[in-house]
C-alpha cells in the first residue's frame, strides 16, 4: 500500500515520466596533457530519466566523482557532450561542508541568499526546508552540536534550497555508521517522493545503491563507462538486509568483481 501511495505521488509530481533529465553521449574525459595524461571517462553515454534516483556503482577512481562534475558543470568533457533538458544540477558530498560559526538556519539561508532569494521570504522557506528534512526545532543549533546524521540534513537541505531540478549525492553517507545511514535512507526516499528531483546517487556501497535506486548502474574501472545497468524492480519502501534487496546486490556485486578481475588483467 504505501509503495502503490509512494508511486502514485511521483507519477503525480512529475505528470510526465520517461524523459532524459540529463543526457550523456559519448562523454570522454582525460587529465594532464599528452604522455601524461590520465584517462577517466571512456565514451560514456547515459541517459537519466526525468524524477529518477539513479545510483552509480563502481571501483575506486572509476570515474565517478568525475562524472557528477560534468553533469553539474563544473568541468567540461574531452569530448562528447552532457545535456541537462531539465535545469541545473547541484551537489551534495560525503562531508555536510557546513559553516561551523553560523547556526543550523543561517547555514540554509546563506545558500538562498547567494541565489537572491528574496529576504522577506526567506525565514519562512528555510522553516520548510528544515521541517522537510525532519530539523525543525534545530534552528538555532550550530554544527558541533549536532550529530553527523544531522550535519547531512543540513547539508541537505542547504543543496534544496538552491531549487535546482538535479541533485548530484557523492557518497553522502558513506562517513556515517549503519544504523543513522539507513535512516538517511528512508528520510532521503521521503523526501525524494515529495519533490519533483532528479537524483544521481554515487556510492561505494552496492547494498545502498539497491534500496535506493531505480537503477544501479555499474561502471567499469578506469577509464569509466557503462558495464552494465539493473533495473531495481522491488517496491518501496524497501529494506537494505531484505532478501530480494540482497540478491539484486549479489548480481551487481558479482558484476563489479568481473571488473575489477578484468582491469587487473589489463
Amino acid at each position: 500500500m504505501v509503495a502503490t501511495q509512494l508511486a502514485s505521488a511521483r507519477s503525480d509530481v512529475l505528470g510526465v515520466t520517461g524523459a532524459a533529465a540529463v543526457r550523456l553521449d559519448g562523454v570522454s574525459k582525460i587529465y594532464g596533457r599528452r604522455g601524461a595524461s590520465v584517462p577517466a571517462l571512456d565514451r560514456l553515454s547515459l541517459d537519466v530519466r526525468r524524477g529518477e534516483l539513479l545510483c552509480l556503482v563502481g571501483a575506486s577512481g572509476c570515474g565517478k566523482s568525475t562524472l557528477l562534475n560534468l553533469i553539474a558543470g563544473l568541468d567540461a568533457p574531452t569530448a562528447g557532450t552532457v545535456t541537462r533538458t531539465v535545469g541545473e544540477a547541484t551537489l551534495m558530498f560525503q562531508e555536510s561542508a557546513l559553516f561551523p560559526w553560523l547556526t543550523v538556519e543561517r547555514n540554509v539561508e546563506l545558500a538562498l541568499q547567494l541565489a537572491r532569494y528574496p529576504k522577506e521570504r526567506r525565514r519562512e522557506r528555510v522553516e520548510g526546508l528544515l521541517r522537510l528534512v525532519r530539523l525543525d526545532g534545530f534552528s538555532e543549533k550550530r554544527p558541533h552540536e549536532l550529530s553527523g546524521g544531522m550535519r547531512q540534513r543540513v547539508a541537505l537541505a542547504r543543496a534544496l534550497a538552491q531549487e535546482r531540478p538535479v541533485l548530484l549525492m557523492d557518497e553522502p553517507f558513506g562517513a556515517l555508521d549503519a544504523i543513522t545511514r539507513d535512516v538517511l535512507h528512508d528520510e532521503l526516499e521521503r523526501v525524494w517522493s515529495e519533490t519533483a528531483l532528479t537524483i544521481v546517487f554515487v556510492t561505494h556501497n552496492v547494498a545502498e545503491a539497491v534500496r535506493l535506486g531505480d537503477r544501479v548502474v555499474v561502471l567499469t574501472s578506469r577509464p569509466g563507462t557503462v558495464a552494465a545497468t539493473f533495473e531495481v524492480g522491488v517496491d518501496r519502501p524497501r529494506r537494505i538486509d531484505a532478501p530480494e534487496v540482497g540478491e539484486i546486490a549479489g548480481e551487481i556485486t558479482h558484476r563489479l568483481r568481473r571488473e575489477v578481475a578484468r582491469h587487473g588483467r589489463d
